[in-house]
């Protein structure tokens, strides 16, 4: 096990060199410029989120496909893995995760745009959509279309599944000295509860969970930056400053400097929000609408939810709290941020065993279905009920692997799925123009209700 972590932890060195953050945060802005800057329809997109789309062909309503993609986005990666990024980056890594958010906005808005313009009917009835069919029938381009499903059906064992019940595991362990297998066993009975009904289920629990955990979370937050507020204006100052400091010396921290903050602050910006990875587009795909620049626009409302405010406010509450308690222990993320939440009394702990189990578990629930739609890309309907079996194994089995590997995993896993679905969004950054331009100023109940036509069943039709 110790010299297969350290292979991956190698792999996962290279992935996420200087190449790769390049390319990521430069698609970002990219994208930003191309689409004139769409986070300005932030305001529209929000609205069209709790706006029925009357007509519109799908599995799901706007606002289910949002909330499930909030629910695999609003993870572990808003509690953990701002304190990991921290711990290994330093105070402004924080910066990086935001700035990764506030531009990734543009790149979620057009992978998912895409990702309902190829979107296909299965002979099922239901919805198949992402950058593999966006790389197939878009760009013609099949074989990277199965990378990224192998990729995908792959990633989701890890980001989506090995990676929160060992977060939840710990700090169940940490705080109330139960046996991490114990965790497992329960969060695998409840996750095949919920994910063998398929989508409609999953999309029901997390219409009901996501509001109610996010609005918890978001109470501690403010609770803890109130009893912090004469360190909130050091924090931002230390966020600001060692996002681009040389070499970032602060409490425990020593020698991490801009590229450690910039490597491990888009990392886990990415493991957050997913802007560029291509997982969000495939429920997107699946949601009830008329025209894809409508999803798109809801889509890129998570971004937003997500890493501008939950990520932010969870920097903030650990780098203040960093400030307000030097003892604080660096060497851990999930120690970094329990200490942060201990600091109210009594419910600190509460909240956030609350919120890491709630935010974990959905996470788990929205990653079944995308890693289960690119097994499906690749096998058919029939690998749907095994895999789902697999994957609620696999959520015993990562609640006992060792931390650090189950990151270093999902982080390699992560990097893989950008490559091909940045091809994909840059090759049709075009299309996305266009598209953008064709309902840019329209007022939402005026738009084109034309259906989107779709094809059948792709795999029966001519290449």
């Amino acid at each position: 096990m110790e010299a297969f972590g350290k292979i991956v932890s190698t792999i996962d060195g290279w992935l996420w060199g200087p190449w790769l953050l390049v390319l990521l945060f430069g698609t970002h802005l990219y994208l930003t410029v191309r689409t004139g800057f769409i986070q300005r329809k932030l305001g529209l997109g929000i609205k069209l989120s709790v706006t029925k789309d009357k007509g519109g062909q799908g599995d799901v309503s706007q606002f289910g496909a949002l909330t499930t993609a909030l629910a695999s986005t609003i993870g572990t990666g808003n509690i953990i893995g701002v304190g990991t990024a921290v711990a290994l980056g330093g105070p402004g890594a924080v910066l990086w995760m935001w700035l990764t958010g506030v531009f990734g906005i543009a790149t979620k808005y057009s992978e998912s745009l895409i990702a309902v313009k190829y979107r296909v009917k299965t002979k099922q009835g239901t919805m198949l959509g992402g950058a593999m069919f966006a790389l197939e029938r878009g760009l013609k381009q099949r074989w990277l279309g199965i990378l990224f499903a192998v990729f995908a059906a792959l990633a989701a064992f890890g980001i989506g599944d090995g990676v929160q019940s060992n977060a939840v595991a710990d700090l169940v362990y940490r705080n109330f000295g139960i046996a991490k297998w114990i965790s497992g066993v329960v969060m695998m009975a409840f996750t095949g509860l919920v994910i063998i009904g398929g989508i409609k289920t999953i999309t029901k629990v997390c219409e009901r969970l996501v509001p109610v955990m996010s609005i918890i979370y978001t109470i501690g937050c403010i609770i803890i930056l109130v009893i912090h507020r004469a360190y909130l204006g050091a924090a931002v100052v230390e966020i600001c400053t060692y996002a681009f400091a040389p070499k970032a010396v602060t409490g425990g921290l020593l020698g991490y400097g801009v590229m450690a903050a910039a490597r491990f602050g888009i990392a886990r910006g990415l493991f957050s929000n997913e802007s560029g990875m291509g997982s969000a587009p495939i429920v997107a795909a699946a949601a009830k609408t008329m025209n894809p620049v409508r999803q798109a626009l809801v889509s890129m409302t998570g971004t937003f939810w997500d890493t501008v405010v939950v990520c932010l406010m969870t920097g903030l509450v650990v780098v203040s709290s960093a400030i307000a308690n030097p003892a604080i222990d660096y060497s851990n993320g999930g120690a970094l941020t329990n200490a942060a939440f201990g600091q109210i009394p009594i419910l600190g702990t509460l909240i956030l065993t609350f919120g890491l189990l709630t935010f974990a578990f959905s996470t788990i629930l929205g990653w079944s279905y995308y890693g289960e739609k690119g097994a499906e890309y690749l096998f058919g309907s029939k690998i749907v009920i095994p895999y789902r079996v697999l994957y609620t194994i696999i959520v015993l089995v990562g609640a006992a692997i060792p931390l650090g590997l189950v990151w270093d995993i999902a982080d390699a896993l992560n990097a893989l799925m950008i490559l091909p679905n940045i091809v994909a969004v840059l090759l049709l950054s075009k299309v996305i123009v266009l598209e953008t331009k064709k309902y840019d100023g329209i007022h939402i109940d005026d738009v084109d209700t034309t259906p989107i036509p779709f094809m059948e069943d792709l795999r029966n039709a001519p290449r």
